[in-house]
């Protein structure tokens, strides 16, 4: 039987990412970027986000979907906030200079709330909401999904998306906190990961419009995701297409583009970043120091029977991190054969 799956660097993963991305006309700078933010989805086990996605980024920039040289601005900005326009560009170009924005003004005005309207898909949440914790930040980021797949609690049309959250915090001694979550209980990549894989999807992710399980993500068109928590996951993907969507000019709801089957129409994809100093409220330190007891704490935890280990958001990818620095990315055979179509199309080297 072949292996499914063979391991590369991560400079051997951006490099291929960077030279894929140069070629489809992306300048040298953006896609040095938007190659190094997509290895790092890789590098944290974001594996649906990462080089997963360079199919159809590359589908999309080709057909005219993605604008390949943005000019990305300021729409609106006071001292402590900004909207920015991302002319079409690379949700990855657009969310990075966002998340710059509200670090600077973070620094200068305690907390910044930075949104975004004319965007696309940009990967793993918690990707911009780590350029904060970088530098000793708090980070908070909300996203528009890039296709609608939840219908509201109890009806049936597809008006919301999984509509994601990141929320980073640093620590001292421990790894830092790092939430990011869909609204719904599995991202719609996780489907589409189990697809490419031919691999069945577990009871509970998806639902068919007769509220029968449905778990051949072949059929995922033929039903919808559920909500975390039911209509509780629904209310917050409502409120975060609100702020994410409404709020800075960009699509939700109906207006929302399905970019997984649509390659030319513009997407006006939304999200916003908030960085929020923690120097302003409290002594780095102090505080760094009081997440590791935050750590011990909920670590120390009794356990439940069937339980071995208590789990804090973001232990499980920074372990992944850190094995993958070493034993490099791993790579699915069908994975492979997927980039390997592009390599071929656009006569390149592959992967490998």
């Amino acid at each position: 039987m072949a292996e499914k799956f063979k391991h590369i660097s991560e400079s051997h993963l951006k490099g291929y990412i960077k030279n894929v991305l140069l070629t489809v006309g992306l300048p040298e700078n953006d896609s040095d970027i938007v190659a190094g933010l997509m290895s790092d989805a890789d590098m944290i086990g974001s594996d649906a986000h990462g080089v997963f996605r360079l199919p159809q980024y590359v589908k999309r920039l080709i057909a005219g979907g993605i604008n390949k040289i943005p000019n990305i601005v300021i729409e609106k900005e006071k001292n402590s906030m900004a909207v920015i326009n991302g002319d079409n560009g690379m949700g990855h170009l657009v969310m990075e200079r966002a998340a710059n924005i509200a670090v600077k003004k973070a620094k200068e005005n305690g907390v910044a709330w930075v949104g975004a309207n004319s965007s696309n898909h940009a990967g793993p949440a918690s990707l911009y909401a780590r350029i904060p914790l970088k530098n000793d930040m708090i980070g908070i980021y909300v996203a528009v999904g890039s296709s609608n797949h939840v219908p509201p609690w109890g009806g049936k049309d597809m008006l919301l998306s999984t509509n994601p959250i990141a929320i980073t915090v640093p620590s001292n001694e421990r790894p830092p906190i790092i939430l990011d979550m869909a609204t719904t209980v599995a991202a719609y990549g996780k489907v589409k990961e189990k697809l490419q894989r031919k691999e069945e999807m577990p009871v509970g992710w998806m639902i068919d419009k007769q509220g029968m399980p449905l778990t051949d993500p072949s059929k995922s068109n033929e039903g919808f995701l559920l909500p975390i928590g039911e209509a509780k996951g629904y209310g917050l993907a409502l409120m975060f297409g609100i702020l994410a969507g409404t709020l800075n000019g960009a699509a939700f709801g109906k207006a929302v583009v399905d970019f997984n089957a649509d390659a030319t129409s513009f997407t006006n994809t939304g999200h916003f970043i908030i960085a929020i100093d923690i120097a302003a409220f409290i002594d780095v330190s102090l505080f760094k120091n009081n997440i590791d007891e935050v750590w011990s704490q909920m670590k120390g935890s009794a356990l439940l029977p069937g339980f071995d280990e208590i789990r804090l958001p973001g232990e499980r990818s920074h372990k992944i991190y850190q094995d993958r620095k070493v034993n490099g990315v791993p790579i699915h055979s069908n994975l492979k054969n997927a980039l390997d179509n592009i390599s071929n199309e656009l006569n390149i080297q592959k992967i490998f």
